[in-house]
Order: structure tokens, then C-alpha cells, then sequence
């Protein structure tokens, strides 16, 4: 592949959303990832995965992922130079042919009716501001295409027969309708686009210049989000409704120094 590849494959004639999925080197959570999106209520939708530099082994999946799935898929690549999730997340962004973009991780399994949420609450002049329900690294591993397919990993009595601790956030999973919009209007809404879980406008997050490449890890969500609402955009609370499961993984790049090169990166923006 050259430093930057973007391949397209089979497209469906005006998407109404493109999912953008970011990833390295995670080809057992991403496949858990791509599964639960063959199984949406909505179906017009566009996969762009936005891939940091991983190595063959996700091409080649990606490559015969294509084979079975139900929806196109692009794969936006560039060569691996480090933590660039910024640069190759609006690479994606450049590729998206739909005009809504739902943005997530390809280690967050998506519920059944996650795009339907997100299709369903999006409105002018505002983004979606989600959450997700992080499982233990075992049960993360022992959820298999079967409990994705019949919505099992989502159901609160299977997820604790399976090793799943009792807490309070528990409720993310149990909210119905009517509890969920009542949790929603409780919390507060604040500038942070949630990258695991959001969406917006394509020629909104096109106006503000996508996400600052300058940013470290952990760091981009909430620089976006302040630019958005600088920009008129304001967000809306989805966060018991759309649900995700995130699977527990290490996470290599954050430290004290990027935590502070972002800080330092927000307040310079401020002034």
C-alpha cells in the first residue's frame, strides 16, 4: 500500500450515513465491531474504516471481510508513524459520500438499533454526544458472532451470568424509552464530541476543519467539540439510548506528556 490509500469497493446509492470506524492492529475487536453493523435495524448506511498504519494482517481481513458483508466498506490507510488518529480520522472524513457521519471505535460493538438512534435524533445545527458501557477484558474476548447476531451481549441477566460486576451503570443497558430520554435531559450536555459514539453533519465538522492533528491521545473528542460550539453547534445527549459495548484493550499512547501537550494545545485555541 502507498502512504496513504483510500479503497473503495461496492457502494449503495446515496447512504444516509457514513459510519466512520477507526482502528489499529485489533483485527479480533474490530471483526466483533464490523459483525454488529451487519445486524442494524437501519441498512442505509456506508462503512469507512480509518486505519492508523496497521500492519497486512487487517488489510487482508478488511479484504476478505468484504466478501460476506451486507454494506460497502472503505478502508482509508497511511503508513503507521506513530499516534495519528486525527489525520487519518479526517482522511476518513474526506471519503465519506453521505452527508451524516456516525463516528465510533472498532473495538465498540454496536447495539441493533444504535444507527436507528443516531438517524432518528440527528437535527440542524447540532451533534450527538453518546457513551458506551466498557466490559472486562474476559467477557470482551468470550462474546462470539452468535451473542452479536442475537443481541445476547446486550442483555444485563447474560452479560452477569457471563462475569459482568454489578454497578450503577448498569442502568446504560436497562433504560427503556421513556427512562432513557428522562436520563438524557438529566445530564448535562457539555462540548465533547465522543469518539466512540457520536455524529454530526459531514459540512458541519467540514467547516470547523475536522480534528486537530496536533492533538495526542485522549485529547481530540473534547478540542472538536469546543470548536463546534464555537461554531454554533451544539450538542444533544444520546448516551442511554445509542448503546455500545467497548471492549477492554490496553491503551499504549496516553501519558502525563500528552495529557499536557493537549491542555496546552486547548488553552493556546482559547485566546
Amino acid at each position: 500500500m502507498s502512504k496513504f490509500t483510500v479503497l473503495f469497493f461496492f457502494m449503495i446509492e446515496n447512504p444516509s450515513i457514513s459510519v466512520v470506524i477507526s482502528t489499529y492492529n485489533s483485527v479480533e475487536w474490530l471483526e466483533k465491531t464490523l459483525w454488529s453493523y451487519e445486524h442494524q435495524i437501519f441498512r442505509e448506511f456506508e462503512i469507512v474504516i480509518a486505519d492508523d498504519g496497521s500492519g497486512q494482517e487487517t488489510k487482508d481481513f478488511i479484504d476478505n471481510y468484504r466478501t460476506i458483508s451486507s454494506k460497502p466498506i472503505i478502508h482509508v490507510w497511511h503508513e503507521d508513524n506513530g499516534f495519528q488518529k486525527s489525520e487519518i480520522l479526517n482522511k476518513a472524513l474526506m471519503a465519506c459520500t453521505s452527508s451524516y457521519v456516525v463516528m465510533t471505535d472498532g473495538d465498540c460493538i454496536a447495539r441493533e438499533d444504535f444507527l436507528q438512534i443516531h438517524y432518528e435524533r440527528r437535527s440542524p445545527g447540532y451533534f450527538l454526544s453518546g457513551g458506551y458501557y466498557k466490559l472486562p477484558l474476559d467477557l470482551s474476548q468470550s462474546i462470539t458472532k452468535e451473542d452479536i447476531a442475537t443481541q445476547k451481549c446486550f442483555d444485563l441477566k447474560w452479560l452477569k451470568k457471563h462475569g459482568l460486576p454489578s454497578s450503577y451503570k448498569n442502568q446504560k443497558l436497562t433504560s427503556g424509552f421513556v427512562q432513557a430520554g428522562v436520563m438524557e435531559r438529566l445530564t448535562p450536555t457539555n462540548a465533547s464530541w465522543n469518539g466512540h459514539n457520536s455524529s454530526g453533519w459531514l459540512k458541519d465538522l467540514k467547516a470547523v476543519n475536522g480534528f486537530d492533528e496536533r492533538m495526542q491521545y485522549g485529547g481530540q473528542d473534547r478540542e472538536l467539540g469546543e470548536r463546534l460550539f464555537n461554531h454554533g453547534i451544539k450538542s444533544k445527549q444520546i448516551r442511554y439510548s445509542a448503546i455500545c459495548l467497548h471492549l477492554d484493550h490496553a491503551r499504549g499512547y496516553k501519558n502525563q506528556e500528552s495529557i499536557d501537550k493537549n491542555l496546552a494545545i486547548r488553552k493556546a485555541d482559547t485566546y
